[in-house]
């Protein structure tokens, strides 16, 4: 669909889900998109680290796409720009953090020069199209969290982007109530607003509060201290490299993403006095008294530096008295990567802490109260809630509604709202669904491929091979190989008795796919009456002289 003289919105990502954030709006005949982020597999996409929007609709009319504005640097919002932005060769737009983070991903898949990428100026403004686009700080737990005012011929729209309020923030200064009321006195139509602790009753805290609870667990430990954040967290690495200095521990970072996130935060004006690392050889010279190590892996990933050291993979080592804080908030989903961590951490004597025992961590998405807050400052006509669960949603809704908002719009991925003009409602549904990073390969995540590895990983696979002579008839035994089927022991007995099935089920008198199809049953059956399991069966027909 082409949006005319009307005021549309439509998610293509994060709308019924927390991650993955894709936001269109469409004017006058063109599109805005506001953040092209990307999501973590879990396990039921064997293999696949990252997923991906899919932008068909977009694509479709990619003429009419004027430009991709970043919000802010966290990987759901900026994560799926080196696999999808050049396709859509449209130029993009951030802020000089967040740019710089971005052009970091474009070089590493060599796109460099191939995508535009322009850097707006802290509080500075584009027009698009029919959009004039105001950059507006938002305090959150990455440098400049940035709001956008999106000015329309239909009216404005404020889009928070991730956001909280703290009023003592401790990278970079957010706007104030005065800025933002401001704002709303000049009259907002639309509040398109994160949704993530709509349920919560508390604000979120300030990151200042979290270095007071820091270095209470970090002067009282007697071993080596490792604290595993977000790598992003640009705030709570400026938090921890000053509980180092004021503990008189020395500082080792272990993660790539950590290293980079530092490199771009000293690059474009922050974290100049965070402490010079020390290398991982020098960190286990010095006394386990002096050293603070700052790890990613926090969610569990078995790859990343956390899971390497719980398991005794990496240069760094941790042992009985040694303390691990986890000072970050655990993800829906991650919770049984984490818990294996944990307990290898508790095998080798660790203390582990988390937020439920201490205040080492605080959320960069806003409370209840928070969010009372920014309908009083905005006043919107409208609110929009995004970024959240399909019950996210619908709690921000009701929330907004009882604090006074006029209409609440929920929405989910591919619906087409019309926010103006008259009555904000659907007006369409538009293609939506999920990408898959595969090695170097992006695929459908409900495609053939995820979809027989799934079934793989269920229920095995056989594989039969049957050499056929030149008259056709069997020339031998069927070779009968099976991955990942349950009959352990009995592996030459049902290697047996399914050949025995395949060369019963052979006919030289039918076709080849015919063949193929009745050897694959009785194989199936075969290994179905043995195990209880119907596994993939592949069959092959080789001809021999």
């Amino acid at each position: 669909m082409t949006p005319g003289e009307e005021l549309l919105f439509c998610a293509l990502g994060g709308s019924g889900e927390i991650g993955m954030n894709v936001n269109l709006y469409g004017c006058r005949g063109h599109w805005l998109m506001v953040d092209l982020g990307l999501t973590f597999a879990d396990p039921g996409y064997p293999g696949i680290d990252l997923i991906l929007p899919d932008l068909s609709f977009i694509e479709h009319q990619q003429d009419r796409l004027a430009g991709i504005i970043l919000s802010h640097g966290h990987e759901d919002h900026i994560g799926a720009l080196p696999y999808l932005a050049h396709d859509l060769k449209v130029p993009l737009y951030a802020t000089p953090f967040t740019a710089a983070l971005i052009a970091g991903k474009l070089e590493e898949e060599g796109l460099s020069g191939h995508v535009e990428l322009n850097v707006i100026e802290r509080q500075g403004s584009v027009e698009l199209g029919p959009f004039k686009i105001r950059f507006v700080a938002l305090a959150h737990s990455i440098p400049e969290g940035n709001g956008l005012l999106i000015e329309t011929p239909h009216g404005r729209v404020f889009h928070t982007g991730d956001w909280k309020i703290d009023e003592t923030p401790v990278l970079a200064q957010p706007s104030s109530s005065e800025t933002l009321k401001a704002i709303g006195d000049a009259g907002v139509l639309a509040l398109v607003c994160d949704s993530t602790n709509a349920f919560q009753e508390e604000p979120s805290g300030s990151e200042a509060g979290v270095r007071d609870g820091l270095r209470e667990q970090v002067a009282k430990a007697r071993g080596r201290v490792l604290i595993t954040t977000f790598a992003s967290n640009a705030a709570r690495l400026d938090t921890i490299g000053k509980v180092a200095i004021e503990t008189g521990r020395q500082v080792c970072v272990a993660g790539r993403s950590l290293d980079r996130i530092l490199r771009v935060a000293r690059a474009t004006g922050y974290l100049f006095d965070f402490p010079p690392p020390v290398s991982f050889e020098e960190a286990m010279r010095l006394p386990k008294d002096e050293v603070l190590i700052v790890a990613t892996g926090g969610q569990g990933e078995p790859r990343a530096a956390l899971g390497r050291i719980a398991t005794d993979s990496h240069e760094l080592k941790l042992g009985n008295g040694d303390t691990v804080i986890f000072s970050s908030k655990i993800i829906p989903g991650n919770e049984v990567s984490i818990g294996k961590i944990m307990d290898a951490l508790s095998d080798l004597g660790v203390l582990i802490v988390t937020e439920r025992q201490a205040h080492v961590h605080v959320s960069g998405h806003p409370g209840r109260p928070e969010l009372a807050a920014m309908y009083e400052w905005i006043r919107p006509e409208i609110i929009v809630p995004v970024h959240g669960e399909a019950r996210h949603l619908a709690e921000q809704a009701r929330f907004a509604l009882a604090r006074g908002i006029p209409k609440a719009v929920l929405q989910k991925n591919g619906d087409v709202i019309r926010l103006a003009p008259g009555e904000a409602k659907k007006i369409d549904e538009v293609r939506v669904g999920r990408l898959v990073l595969d090695g170097d390969m992006i695929l459908p995540a409900d495609g053939s491929t995820i979809t027989e590895r799934r079934r793989i990983g269920v229920n095995g696979l056989i594989t039969v091979a049957l050499p056929v002579g030149r008259d056709g008839s069997l020339a031998g035994s069927p070779h009968i190989r099976p991955f990942g089927v349950p009959v352990e022991e009995d592996r030459e007995d049902f290697i047996a008795d399914a050949a025995d099935s395949a060369s019963r089920a052979f006919d030289r008198g039918s076709d080849e796919d015919k063949t193929r199809e009745a050897v694959r049953l009785a194989v199936r059956r075969c290994a179905t009456a043995w195990t209880g399991k119907k596994p993939l069966v592949e069959v092959m027909l080789i001809r021999v002289d």
